[in-house]
């Protein structure tokens, strides 16, 4: 009987790994821009979504409203456009890219500007 040596690799094709999740430190970041987004008085509300091919994090000016944004990470894209995204409202790919960071600067200070 011969040993399969991708039965314990988790990237083998054909292997279904569980759903993926942030981890601590990203789960930490999130949450910081996720207070200081709320003492702002922009944001009220957020969920978070795990699944097979990505897990985000989605937040909302109120709990009964569609999310403003989403903060998505996608392993399958690291290597590519990068694992980090965020989605606007329209589904609409507002920043991408490798570091978790990198994609949360999208909500700096200067990015918003209130208009008459």
């Amino acid at each position: 009987m011969a040993i399969d040596p991708s039965a314990n690799d988790l990237h083998a094709p054909g292997r279904q790994a569980g759903p993926i999740f942030f981890h601590r430190r990203e789960f930490e970041r999130l949450l910081s821009l996720y207070g200081r987004m709320v003492a702002a008085g922009e944001w009220r509300d957020y969920s978070i979504e795990p699944g097979r091919e990505a897990c985000a994090f989605s937040v909302f000016r109120r709990a009964s409203e569609a999310p403003l944004y989403r903060i998505e990470k996608r392993p399958a894209l690291s290597r590519r456009q990068g694992a980090w995204a965020v989605i606007g409202q329209g589904g609409m790919v507002l920043r991408r890219g490798h570091e978790l960071d990198q994609v949360l600067r999208f909500f700096d200070k200067g990015r918003f500007k209130v208009v008459d």
